[in-house]
């Protein structure tokens, strides 16, 4: 089996698992997932955070949104600018949106509104599924991976921080990585704060 044929299983079980969570473990998710960001210091304090658009049974951010415009940081969304590329917008309740070709909504906005990769402090990824390492298994567009390959080679902490964000019943054993993959920095799930860089380093 390919690693192809191999993702494409992993993503149809994941998909499977997500929707069999009913609506009361969604909304314990997204209290959990907002309480633990707050135990990661540089999420306190970052000027720009990215987020998504919560689709598809995603884990929703409109607890950890209201956290950040309280605290006065800028919540950005992902807008689609190019083959497989991302850029970055900041949003606010009440912003106008559209949808993309996949169906996703993004903020309207001017060229000029357009924030790069390297703009950003953190970015929160959906996922399908992850391991504790910090591979992450996505939708197959591979527009995360692309977006941020320029983080690709880095050795130690660099901006922006790569936070995975899902239910706990997301994760696996182990995802095998492909050349093209980012890997995150830490995962959060409703139970746990993953420090992905450490579990690798314990795994080495």
């Amino acid at each position: 089996m390919t690693l192809d044929d191999q993702r494409k299983t992993l993503r149809a079980e994941l998909r499977a698992r997500r929707t069999a969570l009913v609506a009361s473990d969604r909304i314990a998710a997204a209290n959990g997932v907002a309480g633990q960001l707050e135990q990661l210091a540089d999420f306190l304090v970052d000027r720009r955070i990215a987020g998504y658009w919560a689709i598809d049974g995603e884990l929703p951010l409109h607890i950890v949104v209201t956290n950040l415009t309280r605290r006065g940081q800028q919540y950005c969304l992902p807008r689609i600018t190019g083959p497989r590329q991302l850029s970055f917008v900041e949003w606010h309740s009440g912003m106008e949106l559209e949808s993309n070709r996949y169906g996703i909504p993004e903020p309207v906005c001017t060229e000029d509104d357009l924030l790069a990769a390297s703009d950003i402090d953190i970015v929160l990824l959906p996922l399908l599924g992850f391991d504790r390492r910090g591979h992450r298994i996505g939708y197959g567009g591979g527009y995360y991976d692309a977006t941020f390959s320029f983080l690709r080679e880095r050795e130690q902490a660099s901006r922006p921080l790569l936070i995975g964000i899902g239910y706990a019943a997301q994760q696996v054993d182990a995802i095998e990585a492909a050349a093209w993959d980012v890997n995150l920095d830490f995962v959060v799930t409703e139970s746990e704060l993953i420090d992905c860089r450490k579990a690798s380093q314990d795994d080495s």
